[in-house]
């Protein structure tokens, strides 16, 4: 992965994890971070028009999943089932969301190539020198 989607993926992920210990995401302080790197990334880059619907598909494809934050509210009543059927269910669930965060970072990366494919060598640089 490139440093920039790496970096920009960090925003994105594990905010609900601080030096402190666990804490509770917040949705708005995790897009407004978001949106900061990826102000910061595009003026580093200081993109052409032609290279901007190119950004614009990477930019989007670093948004959180619509509709995360509401699964765990859509989340069956678990306290309902017996131990084992609960066990099952978690498992059940925990492969559905590992195949739905395997799906939308192939997407991610795939973006993020393409943009890539459209920078200029010194673009490829500094996208390239973003933190991981």
């Amino acid at each position: 992965m490139a440093g920039g989607q790496c970096d920009m993926m960090a925003g994105m992920q594990g905010q609900g994890m601080s030096h402190r210990g666990m804490g509770k995401m917040d949705p708005a302080k995790m897009q407004a971070r978001m949106e900061q790197r990826q102000a910061a990334l595009k003026a580093q880059l200081k993109l052409t028009p032609a290279q901007e619907p190119a950004w614009t598909a990477f930019a989007a494809s670093h948004k959180p999943p619509a509709g995360m934050l509401g699964k765990q509210a859509a989340m069956p009543d678990l306290a309902k089932l017996t131990t084992p059927e609960r066990i099952d269910k978690m498992k059940e669930l925990r492969a559905q969301r590992m195949g739905e965060m395997t799906a939308t970072m192939d997407q991610r990366a795939e973006a993020t190539k393409a943009f890539y494919a459209v920078l200029t060598p010194e673009q490829q640089k500094v996208f390239d020198a973003q933190s991981m």
